[in-house]
């Protein structure tokens, strides 16, 4: 009997589709029907560490990757899980955040006008804290 080769316009269901994701990587696509009939085995997929990208009607609409739960807490989890909080997509670059301004030139008359407007409000902060 040999391989059933679907008519044209016609996918079949079953027929494993990859998606070329980077150097020498492929990664799985499911149509939404699919996966909403099988949508346990494709999360066994994704906590094994697998992406998978969804598809509309053969179109890319969006992509489900694992969650490194080792940079994640309990509470953060839960609260994105309930939707209240949107996780990172990517690493927080700690060196690229503090160099922000870095470039910026300052006149030493500014510079003088913000230690002291920064010293001030420490002096009243501490007054408030100390009882003085």
């Amino acid at each position: 009997m040999g391989l059933r080769i679907p008519r044209r316009g016609r996918i079949l269901a079953s027929w494993p589709i990859w998606t070329e994701c980077s150097y020498n990587s492929y990664m799985e696509t499911v149509n939404i029907g699919e996966l909403k009939n099988n949508l346990s085995a494709f999360l066994q997929k994704v906590r094994a560490g697998e992406e998978i990208v969804i598809r509309d009607r053969n179109l890319p609409v969006a992509k489900i990757v694992p969650l490194n739960n080792a940079d994640v807490s309990a509470e953060e989890l839960a609260l994105a899980a309930s939707g209240e909080l949107l996780l990172p997509s990517e690493t927080f670059n700690e060196r690229a955040f503090w160099s922000i301004g870095a470039t910026l030139s300052m006149s030493a008359e500014t510079a003088d006008t913000l230690s002291s407007a920064v010293s001030e409000d420490r002096d009243e902060r501490d007054a408030g804290l100390l009882g003085r």
